[in-house]
């Protein structure tokens, strides 16, 4: 399929989330404008703001990713910015920045207006953060004679409506209804999310593209680690947000069965919701508890404690893609997992699976792990997804 005449990329899920740590959805989004902007086809993107929607060039892009990068400083908030009350600071330097760097403004009444005076015939809309996926934009897209592409990195809160904030069930089954009537392509992260969200498009079933993300060994550097760290004797390590469905409590149920003897575990990330059981086992830890809670990491840090553990512990009970084992694994860390199709289709017989139902299993692996640390100077054996495959499949459909 040829070029479209320009693409449109989506940047108001990195302008919302700016100075926040970045999550895997976030790192997506900067990818997609990382590698565009590479390219010599005509690019722009949308973001909305408090106030309405700016419309950016290449220039305009450039120096956006320049700062979320740190290549470059955010400048001061304007006056505008200064309206809505209740914002944080960076949000609103950077939303100043972009009405410096605009091409085009408008408020939210004007949208349509704007991409039919700024975009060409037959452009291609491209939405990959779950952000500003609203039935204005989709009709002002389509209106404006533009083909929309998305990307689904998951339909988890439909499938574990149990494990969701109050009220953001309802707003994502809207979310996925649109996607489902407007959408031309639906970009899927892995085939297992394409399978389970195809059966939750309740209008149409758009044609889709599976294509996994792509990853990059992170580079690890123990300077960052905080005093302490790592643990001088071996230890596991969890990563992602405290929230129910990664199941910490798995892992502190059978640290208790382990006693005095457990070997240390990290839980590297913040706390999320719905997790008030969870919270308290983590505050009554005492203080000579193999358990450490550790929040805040630096991208090299966290690097440095996944490389240095025995093992990578992921007992999730439901996943689009995966990222914190397909990582390890690029580190030369065992990763040990629930049995779930997504993860055998994108960790193959890299990782060792055991369901949940099986803690016997999973604490014999634990403590066989810890009694037999890896050979520091093993080879990584495990090929990553590259970004280059993701979008050869991609781009040429959009």
């Amino acid at each position: 399929m040829a070029d479209p005449p320009a693409r449109l990329l989506d940047l108001t899920r990195s302008l919302r989330r700016v100075g926040r740590t970045a999550t895997g959805v976030d790192r997506v989004e900067l990818a997609y404008l990382s590698h565009l902007l590479t390219l010599d086809a005509p690019l722009l993107a949308l973001a909305r703001t408090a106030l309405g929607y700016v419309l950016l060039d290449r220039a305009g892009m450039q120096a956006f990713y320049d700062r979320l990068e740190d290549v470059q400083e955010w400048g001061g908030a304007d006056l505008l910015s200064r309206l809505p009350r209740g914002r944080n600071a960076a949000l609103m330097r950077a939303e100043s920045d972009l009405r410096r760097f605009t091409l085009a403004r408008c408020l939210p009444s004007g949208l349509e207006r704007m991409l039919r005076r700024e975009m060409p015939s037959g452009f291609a809309y491209l939405n990959v953060g779950h952000s500003n996926l609203t039935e204005r934009v989709l009709r002002a897209v389509k209106t404006a004679e533009g083909r929309i592409a998305v990307l689904v990195h998951d339909v988890i809160p439909l499938e574990y409506p149990a494990f969701q904030r109050p009220g953001t069930v309802a707003l994502f089954r809207a979310k996925i209804d649109r996607v489902s009537r407007h959408a031309d392509l639906v970009i899927y992260n892995s085939k297992d999310t394409q399978q389970r969200s195809e059966a939750q498009m309740h209008h149409r079933v758009p044609p889709g593209v599976a294509a996994h993300l792509g990853v990059t060994t992170p580079i690890a550097d123990r300077k960052d680690l905080p005093r302490g760290l790592p643990p001088a004797q071996p230890y596991f390590v969890i990563v992602g947000t405290i929230e129910p469905r990664k199941n910490h409590s798995f892992l502190l149920d059978l640290w208790d069965q382990m006693g005095p003897t457990a070997p240390p575990l990290l839980i590297c990330g913040s706390r999320g919701w719905n997790n008030a059981a969870v919270f308290d086992r983590l505050d009554r830890l005492p203080p000579n508890s193999p358990i450490q809670e550790i929040a805040g990491l630096s991208d090299p840090a966290l690097a440095a404690l996944v490389s240095g553990a025995v093992g990578m512990l992921f007992p999730s009970h439901a996943e689009g893609f995966g990222l914190p084992p397909v990582e390890a694994l690029t580190l030369g860390t065992r990763v040990l997992c629930n049995d779930l199709p997504v993860l055998h289709e994108v960790l193959g017989d890299k990782a060792v699976y055991a369901p949940l139902s099986d803690a016997y299993s999973w604490k014999a692996t634990i403590e066989e792990w810890a009694a037999n640390p890896p050979d520091p100077r093993a080879t990584v054996t495990f090929q990553a997804p590259t970004w280059a495959e993701h979008f050869k499949a991609v781009l040429k459909l959009t």
